[in-house]
């Protein structure tokens, strides 16, 4: 049996012997396997990551003024140690992936400083999302939790340690910008804003329902309305409501809803539910057309339908609100999705994200009508409210 395998490698094959072409691809195979180890592993250098100018003088720079640059321990963890895999297979589908990062790179996506801050969100965002993928595996090579001693961490950082690691969040649901500047958040979201303005006042022709865009003005008659005028009450932001006439600038809207009774001066969305939809002076408040009213079985509180036809600026109103809804979901996640993983928004009843969100106010960067909208859109969505329109 061996002879004959023998006789078959020494057995001439056109002008080569088999054995003389097996070792030949053998050997042809080490050398081609070896040089492209070997290249891959250059780019697998930090001298390497930081060749173009677009990361020496921006990602670089900052990840230099870092602990993971520099520290006590004196260990150091460069570009590779976190934005390359160890495993081979997903080693080599990262370097595949940075080929898109070198065309940008050649087309000068972000070859300036101001091209950089602007694209930096999304960039941010890509590798948050590629780490939440693949549970933290580069922070992991160094980081365990089996490893850390909590009696020597500040007790503020153990205790939200171990509810992280209890609660199976992964290290970069609370360490994004450990290493690099954080984006500015509001990017997003406020860049959404100003494209859902551009369509304020449009199609918002009779028949059409609407949302309000922001917090503004309601009038008993237009003869009164003016721009700078406090009006006879305030439309909440993301309030729907149905247009019933126009006059120039000005829309007479139809919103329905609901009161309680000794607090006539709130419509809210919902029975039972603390979901603002409008304020109202007495003079709107005279308005209002009420239905009978009934009782909640859950409060003992008495509620009555309503409805009110009232006058307010177009620039006030979109007809599109899946693009406010979008709006509302990339605030929760910018303002929110930062420090820990997302609840998501039907985990909570309607009336408790109120006092949810009032408690997380003082770490998060919104300004009062942006605060008011974040609350508006996470009781909308809520487990009780199942994130269907109201009116």
């Amino acid at each position: 049996m061996l002879k004959r395998f023998w006789n078959w490698l020494r057995a001439p094959h056109a002008r080569f012997a088999v054995g003389t072409l097996l070792l030949a691809g053998g050997v042809g195979g080490i050398l081609f396997w070896g040089g492209f180890h070997t290249v891959l592993e250059m780019t697998n250098t930090e001298a390497f990551c930081i060749s173009c100018h677009e990361m020496r003088d921006t990602a670089y720079k900052e990840y230099t003024t870092s602990v993971h640059y520099k520290n006590a321990s004196g260990v150091r963890a460069t570009c590779p140690d976190c934005h390359v895999p160890r495993p081979w297979g997903p080693k080599l589908l990262r370097k595949i992936a940075a080929s898109n990062e070198l065309y940008h790179s050649l087309m000068g996506t972000i070859d300036t400083p101001e091209k950089y801050e602007a694209n930096r969100l999304a960039m941010a965002r890509r590798v948050w999302e590629s780490m939440i993928a693949s549970d933290s595996r580069e922070c992991r090579n160094c980081h365990s939790f089996d490893a850390m001693d909590f009696h020597k961490q500040k007790p503020e950082a153990a205790e939200r340690m171990q509810k992280g690691m209890k609660d199976g969040e992964t290290c970069i649901s609370c360490h994004k910008g450990i290493a690099h500047k954080m984006p500015d958040m509001a990017q997003g979201y406020r860049g959404m804003l100003k494209e859902i303005a551009t369509t304020a006042g449009k199609k918002v022709d009779k028949g059409t329902v609407v949302q309000s865009l922001r917090t503004g003005a309601l009038f008993v008659d237009a003869d009164n309305a003016t721009t700078d005028a406090a009006g006879d009450g305030k439309l909440l932001p993301a309030s729907q409501a149905t247009v019933i006439e126009s006059k120039g600038d000005w829309v007479k809207v139809r919103m329905e809803g609901w009161q309680q009774q000794g607090a006539e001066r709130v419509i809210y969305a919902l029975k039972g539910q603390r979901i603002l939809n409008a304020a109202l002076n007495p003079e709107l408040m005279e308005k209002v057309k009420s239905e009978a009213g009934v009782e909640d079985p859950d409060t003992g509180l008495i509620w009555s339908k309503v409805s009110l036809e009232a006058w307010t600026h177009k620039s006030m109103l979109v007809a599109d609100r899946d693009a406010l809804m979008a709006y509302g979901a990339e605030m929760y996640r910018s303002s929110c999705g930062t420090c820990h993983n997302l609840t998501p928004t039907d985990h909570t009843l309607a009336n408790q994200w109120s006092g949810t969100l009032n408690a997380m106010k003082r770490f998060i960067s919104l300004d009062d009508e942006e605060y008011r909208f974040l609350q508006k859109y996470l009781q909308l969505n809520a487990k009780d409210t199942g994130g269907k329109p109201h009116g």
